[in-house]
């Protein structure tokens, strides 16, 4: 049975150019520098983004984490949504390894509101309070239903904190959707920030790693913070080789994905009448979210889905993710929705 995987885009193999590059790969000591791969994909990925310098972590997660530890010291606070990934799915990692104190603020529409940021800013000295010192900001937002920042409304955030004394971060595992969203470069988004995190693994097919980019003193801070956590890896060149590939020839193909998560939204709102509920989306990238109304719950639409070889994620109580990506074609879209179609019909019957 062929499966359609549409948990997520991190579920993505790389392509046959990625594994000629991983195997012809010229390898190094990457802890001691000396790895030219890795070091090649990190002048890449700096020069692509306008930074200094940048660095290659084992994960999202990683990179977020190394950023938060090098921009802050323990005690200090950190401003960030409430429904982002480095707040919900990163395991409360700031807290229980950096020290850090994160302060949620309401993202729904993809980016904290400027009046939330400025009223919740705690100055330094003030010994009751723990001392506000950066912004993260995710970019596209993966919970708000993969939604890109508007290049303004994300240059207002921006600005407001560096105007009250914050550093800023993006947790920017998707950035590239946002730019091919909005026909930017993505210095667009990453001149305006102190750091910027961005997966490979993910749309642009890489099979493991990110990048985090920013000030040469920066890096020099996350690269022990890396050691630190142990993510410093020895011939990473055969993994990094992938991700010079999926940076320099995976970014133009992203809108496919934009497309083929249109027309999945467009598909399944044909479903209405049989109990879906698709989330609007002002601006759309990979993602659709959805609830069923009646007929079948959440869990038992993801069990019936997968044997018929069609995988799709719950994300939260009753709500359902599906994530377009390279390993998906229009095909899959249009096959997908029939047997999400067939499932909720033939509940109706045996329910009536």
């Amino acid at each position: 049975m062929d499966i359609m995987d549409f948990r997520s885009d991190t579920v993505t193999q790389p392509t046959d150019r990625m594994r000629e590059a991983m195997a012809a790969a010229v390898v190094g000591d990457d802890v001691y520098g000396d790895d030219p791969t890795v070091n090649e994909l990190q002048e890449y990925a700096a020069a692509l983004t306008g930074m200094e310098s940048s660095l290659y972590v084992c994960s999202g997660t990683m990179g977020n984490l190394v950023s938060v530890m090098s921009h802050c010291c323990r005690g200090e606070g950190v401003l960030l949504g409430v429904n982002s990934h480095m707040w919900r799915n990163e395991g409360g990692n700031m807290a229980c390894v950096a020290g850090v104190m994160p302060f949620p603020l309401d993202d729904s529409s993809g980016l904290p509101s400027l009046e939330s940021i400025k009223s919740s800013y705690m100055p330094s000295g003030n010994v009751h309070y723990a001392n506000t010192t950066m912004l993260a900001m995710e970019n596209t937002h993966n919970s708000a239903g993969g939604i890109p920042a508007e290049v303004g409304a994300f240059a207002e955030a921006a600005d407001l904190a560096k105007d009250i004394g914050l550093l800023v971060h993006v947790d920017g595992a998707r950035i590239f959707d946002a730019a091919e969203y909005f026909g930017v470069d993505v210095k667009e988004y990453s001149r305006r920030v102190d750091s910027i995190q961005i997966c490979l693994s993910k749309g642009l097919g890489a099979p493991m790693g990110s990048i985090v980019c920013g000030s040469r003193s920066f890096i020099d801070r996350a690269r022990k913070f890396r050691k630190l956590l142990g993510g410093g890896q020895r011939q990473a060149g055969v993994a990094a080789a992938a991700g010079l590939i999926a940076l320099k020839e995976m970014r133009g193909r992203l809108s496919d994905d934009h497309s083929n998560a249109s027309l999945l939204a467009s598909l399944l709102s044909g479903l209405e009448e049989h109990g879906i509920d698709v989330e609007p989306a002002r601006r759309r990238t990979n993602m659709v979210y959805f609830k069923i109304r009646r007929g079948i719950d959440a869990i038992s639409l993801i069990d019936r889905c997968s044997e018929r070889g069609l995988l799709i994620s719950l994300a939260g109580p009753g709500r359902i993710r599906m994530v377009t990506h390279l390993g998906l074609d229009e095909g899959s879209v249009r096959c997908a929705v029939v047997i999400i179609g067939d499932i909720l019909k033939y509940c109706e019957v045996i329910n009536q």
